[in-house]
């Protein structure tokens, strides 16, 4: 079965294997310095857009990256040869990176406007509603507070905390780190489907046949869904896989467009 593998298949997989062990088997937490940061955060640096794709948040999270590239990558790297896939690879992650960067930034824009928003004019319902609107999460972990603020609504001890629990809010959440290959295993999926439009491939849940065109539209479909119905609680970056898809099919329409290969 590992005798298909391609030379940068097989190196990625090495590579994101080994990366995941070490950290796990050395209790070491380097999402933190390599994950993808908010562009203004105080953990961000440049060079996390390539290293965010190499870091996983566990060991399913993994499998399924790396199932992925070890079924599609090995008839892309064929077809392109081992340069041309490794730089398709790379900048689908790295824009998937920089798509995400860019939705971050707006997102944030809005958490702190809506922070400075409650700093400036608090009050019970105004926090409810700023964490109802920003910070579901946190309902369950901060009930006994709210409940507390509830019943001491002119308690100015209770709504200089609750500013201090909105500043909390817009600090963790432009902290949280992006890691996984999934942009880039994105792309590869795009890109298989794209190329080999007609390939049958045969699923495990449920175990059916499929046309890759297919399944690359019900997959750029679900993760649109997902970016406009989000989840409260969904911390996957559904706006990287739609970059990285994106950023696949620009592109395959250069490559296809100027006929020209870069071996």
């Amino acid at each position: 079965m590992f005798a298909r593998l391609t030379p940068v298949v097989k190196y990625l997989l090495l590579i994101n294997i080994a990366l995941l062990l070490i950290t796990s088997m050395l209790n070491l937490e380097l999402s933190g310095i390599f994950g993808l940061h908010y562009i203004f955060a105080e953990n961000f640096k440049p060079f996390q857009f390539i290293t965010y794709m190499f870091f996983h948040a566990g060991f399913g999270h993994l499998l399924g990256n790396m199932f992925a590239l070890f079924i599609f990558g090995p008839m892309l790297e064929r077809f392109w040869g081992a340069r041309r896939f490794f730089l398709f690879y790379m900048i689908t992650g790295v824009g998937a990176g920089i798509l995400y960067g860019m939705v971050s930034f707006v997102e944030m824009h809005q958490l702190e406007s809506a922070a400075k928003q409650y700093i400036e004019n608090p009050g019970y319902e105004a926090f409810n509603a700023f964490i109802r609107d920003n910070a579901n999460y946190a309902y369950q972990q901060w009930y006994d507070f709210i409940d507390a603020y509830g019943d001491n609504q002119e308690n100015q001890s209770y709504v200089n905390e609750s500013i201090e629990r909105v500043r909390e809010v817009v600090r963790f959440q432009g902290n949280i780190p992006m890691i996984g290959a999934s942009g880039a295993i994105f792309g590869i999926l795009f890109a298989f489907g794209f190329l080999f439009p007609n390939t049958e491939l045969f699923l495990l849940f449920p175990p059916i046949p499929i046309k890759a065109k297919y399944l690359v539209t019900f997959y750029g479909l679900y993760e649109l869904y997902a970016v406009i119905q989000r989840t409260p609680g969904d911390n996957v970056a559904h706006w990287a896989h739609l970059g990285g898809m994106l950023i696949a099919f620009i592109l395959l329409k250069i490559w296809q467009d100027n006929r020209r290969t870069f071996y």
